[in-house]
């Protein structure tokens, strides 16, 4: 029941926040509630691995392959692009408090801080991007290895 309590409210307000993005990026019918689920459950893979990894750098990378793969394999099935699905789904994780944060200490003059948080918001930023990136390569892989293999038995 506590593990209800303290998962569940915040996928809730994942998902609502990807819903209005949503409809920001004109979204329409039934992909404006697979986006927003992305980002729902990208979200409860985050909080999931907090006690696996004991890092929000390891926690975001981990959430963003889960949304990576989620957005892959919804674009297959919908016959959509899969960058719709992936800015959608990927809102909720990204680092705009440590953003703030660092430009408010910059802004302030404090150094050490805002140097410290920088780093911290780009290492997170890079282990969302390192995340997309080794999904979309894996399916591109498999992609191009089964195109050949068609290829192949047809004698082209």
């Amino acid at each position: 029941m506590e593990l209800i309590q303290a998962y569940l409210p915040p996928c809730l307000y994942a998902f609502v926040a990807c819903v209005g993005f949503s409809v920001l990026f004109n979204i329409h019918g039934l992909g404006i509630l697979i986006c927003a689920v992305g980002g729902a459950l990208g979200w409860l893979v985050y909080l999931a691995a907090s006690p696996v990894f004991h890092s929000d750098l390891l926690q975001s990378f981990a959430a963003a392959v889960f949304i990576s793969a989620y957005s892959e394999i919804m674009a297959r099935i919908r016959k959509c692009p899969v960058t719709a699905y992936l800015l959608v789904a990927f809102f909720p994780l990204v680092p705009g408090g440590g953003i703030y944060y660092a430009m408010e200490h910059a802004i302030n003059g404090e150094t050490d801080l805002f140097l410290n948080v920088l780093f911290h918001t780009l290492g997170l930023a890079g282990s969302l991007a390192v995340g997309v990136l080794l999904v979309s390569s894996l399916v591109r892989l498999i992609n191009s290895y089964l195109y050949r293999r068609h290829r192949k038995r047809k004698g082209a």
